[in-house]
């Protein structure tokens, strides 16, 4: 953990944890479901660089046939790329539906995702389970909130859970390790509904940069479905030296499409403090910013992730003015997805059609346990 302030600080090479933990992502923002799939891309990404391969199941509740959901082609994406990594099974109907209106069905659907979930973290096989909307469906009685908080508190030690949805009830919230809430945004002066294709993910929160990159497998993901080429451009700042959160899942990604995905970093390998910053600070965010610059303006990229461009905007790296400009010009099929904690808001916040903050309200490093290389940083 690094001290208060603005700072990117490199992971170090170090033996981790065995265990895994409990994490829920919940809130009325977006990002939740997206979080989940880039910790799963991480995973995996760090099970192919180790003896100890990541074998993934993500059940999905309230998702069932007849309609398209957002991480569809994400999940694609992966199965296509570790097919025989992946395990989905999807339960539910397709419609929405509230409190008053469930059905006897919807009660079956929940149980038989439920008995799946239950063989699963009980079998060994799976080193990550998603239980993506789980939270929902306990929020609507749709399964015994006891039963399944005591199941998933006698998980076996090494394996990792990820709840998601909003609604979390205050039984899971107890036994989580990691609570992050997603929490949406909207600037008291932005447009009315933003730029299309621009989305801000911050906050001190677990799940930036792993929702951008679930973005990046839902670009891929939706290129392979439409047999066109969905380029991706990952462009990170501050982030110059080894050893980050997010390198084994674009390593992953880029084993599984190299045509498609393209990555640059930019910065020193050191932590960079207000009031410390040195002139090659400077030389590497507008390094980096002549990347992106032309990476935007080429039309050549479906998502164009720029990870950690916040606080190098709040560290006074890069002037703010011509970021508005380039993404006021920003081709309408690009997006571009922008994250990191920042303590003064920029003004291209308000260019936002999508606007995340994540507020960390538990974090097992409080607890003292030891942070997870490839998971946690």
């Amino acid at each position: 953990m690094t001290r208060a302030g603005i700072g990117i600080q490199t992971a170090q090479i170090r033996p981790g944890r065995v265990s895994g933990q409990l994490h829920v992502y919940d809130g009325a923002g977006k990002g939740k479901s997206q979080a989940a799939l880039g910790v799963v891309l991480r995973s995996i990404g760090l099970g192919i660089a180790s003896a100890w391969p990541t074998r993934v199941l993500l059940l999905r509740f309230l998702k069932g046939p007849g309609r398209a959901y957002a991480e569809d082609a994400a999940i694609e994406a992966l199965q296509r790329g570790f097919p025989h990594l992946i395990d989905q099974v999807r339960t539910g109907r397709a419609e929405y539906f509230t409190a008053e209106q469930i059905t006897k069905f919807d009660r079956q659907e929940a149980q038989r995702g439920w008995d799946i979930a239950k063989g699963a973290i009980a079998s060994g096989l799976y080193s990550v389970i998603v239980l993506d909307e789980l939270n929902p469906v306990l929020d609507l009685g749709l399964l015994p909130v006891d039963e399944v908080v005591n199941t998933l508190r006698r998980k076996p030690e090494h394996l990792e859970i990820i709840a998601t949805g909003r609604g979390a009830p205050a039984q899971l919230l107890q036994i989580a390790d990691l609570h992050s809430e997603m929490r949406p945004l909207v600037h008291p002066t932005a447009q009315e509904q933003g730029i299309e294709g621009i989305e801000i993910y911050t906050g001190d929160g677990k799940g930036k940069s792993t929702s951008a990159l679930g973005k990046a497998l839902q670009a891929i993901g939706k290129g392979i479905s439409r047999d066109q080429s969905h380029r991706v451009l990952i462009l990170q700042w501050l982030k110059g030296g080894q050893g980050y959160t997010e390198d084994a899942a674009i390593a992953a990604l880029k084993e599984s499409y190299p045509h498609l995905v393209d990555h640059h970093r930019c910065g020193r390998d050191a932590i960079v403090w207000r009031g410390q910053q040195q002139e090659i600070d400077y030389i590497e965010a507008e390094r980096g910013w002549e990347i992106a610059q032309a990476a935007i303006a080429s039309g050549l990229y479906k998502t164009i992730i720029l990870d950690e461009l916040n606080p190098t905007v709040d560290l006074e790296l890069l002037p703010v003015e011509p970021i508005v400009q380039t993404l006021l010009r920003k081709p309408r099929t690009t997006e571009i997805i922008i994250t990191g904690r920042c303590k003064y808001p920029p003004a291209y916040f308000e260019l936002a059609s999508v606007h995340s903050e994540m507020i960390c309200h538990k974090h097992y490093a409080e607890k003292g346990v030891d942070l997870k290389r490839g998971v946690d940083f």
